[in-house]
């Protein structure tokens, strides 16, 4: 039931998630093939994320988005009448009517809601989702809008935290290289629960042997190529990059006053000092890749990237403080066919857009995934995202 500070499970609900096994809440694989006991407990859990991220911002831009989680959760699971069919259900089948008529303008960022409508709203669209929940079968198809459904609002948080800049990722000392040998990988994600779009499907592909930094590049490191004139060479940027460069007049990357003399970021409260061994962050992919070019080395591969993220953890490859630009262009995986309904993964047109691989400190544990993909335009920044490199 609600309560003035978030959702609380009642004691039916706190039995059922300890029979389901609480720690599964942090286990990305499991998450995506809950069934209707960890189903349920995520999101509540995600609700009450959601609502302690809108309790320290109340602008109208964080009242949209938040909306748009009970919205889709309406749209998917409590007004369509076919969602038990899952993937397999018609998209423009007529829905039922919905409990705020005010709920499409307020996703689509055409109104404002007011906090206390907002609050009510997101009470209603969970309690009627976690009843519908637990009448569903037990199978992908039945609950595989109700899976979505977390993905989406573990997102939007996700989201409203990067709004924030209320915290940073953590400090990391220097370590070697890895070497990675050359090998055949499974590249994306196989069949069964529920699987991002942009992860379909698993294919085998030939990886040659690379050297990966063990960790993303740190503002020390970053520090070094603006020192050495990194944003005013132009034989170290793409067209593109330089395009981006002269019409913006950057010097570093976004929210940061200042690079050289001590790396000043601009946080929730004022300017605080970044530590020279915390991760960059807010930096594009041109920004990246200049600094792949000063320093002779490259972008990883999303290959590279993935088998590094599945095999090399145990030699200290660290994955998870920012999200990482990587070499290549969006693209789906072969096999991948068009997107199905509710999908938040669309594949964009042939070099529109850039890809990131891994998750931030931003990232909800449940979502970490080592398959994982997003896209992002190249000029984009407001992610908290970095990069780390591969030798040439």
């Amino acid at each position: 039931m609600p309560s003035a500070t978030g959702w609380w499970a009642s004691d039916g609900r706190v039995n059922a998630a300890l029979r389901a096994g609480v720690h599964a809440l942090e286990d990305a694989q499991a998450m995506r093939r809950a069934g209707r006991e960890l189903l349920s407990l995520a999101l509540i859990d995600a609700r009450n994320h959601l609502l302690a991220l809108l309790a320290q911002d109340e602008s109208p831009a964080a009242l949209q988005r938040a909306a748009h989680a009970g919205w889709y959760q309406e749209v998917w699971i409590a007004r369509h009448v076919q969602r038990q069919r899952g993937e397999a259900c018609d998209p423009r089948a007529t829905r039922l009517a919905g409990i705020d008529p005010r709920a499409d303008a307020w996703a689509a960022g055409d109104e404002t809601p007011a906090p206390d409508a907002l609050r009510g709203f997101l009470a209603e669209t969970l309690e009627i989702a976690l009843d519908l929940l637990a009448g569903s079968a037990e199978d992908d198809a039945a609950l595989h809008f109700f899976r979505l459904s977390l993905l989406h609002e573990d997102r939007l948080c996700e989201a409203l935290a990067e709004d924030l800049r209320a915290t940073a990722p953590p400090s990391r000392a220097l370590r070697e290289p890895i070497w990675l040998p050359a090998t055949r990988w499974m590249l994306g994600s196989a069949r069964g629960g529920t699987v991002p779009h942009n992860e379909r499907w698993a294919h085998e592909v030939a990886v040659p042997e690379s050297e990966i930094d063990a960790q993303v590049v740190n503002w020390g490191q970053f520090v070094e190529f603006a020192a050495d004139g990194g944003y005013e060479r132009r034989e170290l940027w793409s067209d593109a990059g330089w395009s981006w460069l002269q019409a913006g007049g950057r010097r570093a990357p976004a929210h940061v006053e200042q690079l050289l003399g001590g790396v000043l970021v601009q946080r929730r409260g004022g300017l605080q000092r970044a530590p020279a061994l915390q991760p960059v962050v807010h930096a594009n992919r041109y920004e990246a890749e200049a600094w792949c070019r000063w320093a002779g080395r490259r972008l990883p591969t999303e290959p590279e990237w993935e088998l590094a993220a599945h095999t090399a953890a145990g030699r200290g490859f660290v994955w998870g403080d920012v999200f990482e630009w990587v070499a290549g262009s969006a693209r789906a995986w072969p096999g991948a066919g068009e997107a199905s309904p509710g999908s938040l993964d669309a594949i964009p047109p042939a070099g529109a857009q850039g890809v990131l691989r891994g998750a931030s400190f931003a990232t909800r544990t449940r979502q970490r995934h080592p398959k994982a993909r997003r896209f992002a335009p190249p000029e984009r920044d407001h992610l908290f995202c970095g990069f780390r490199s591969c030798a040439l």
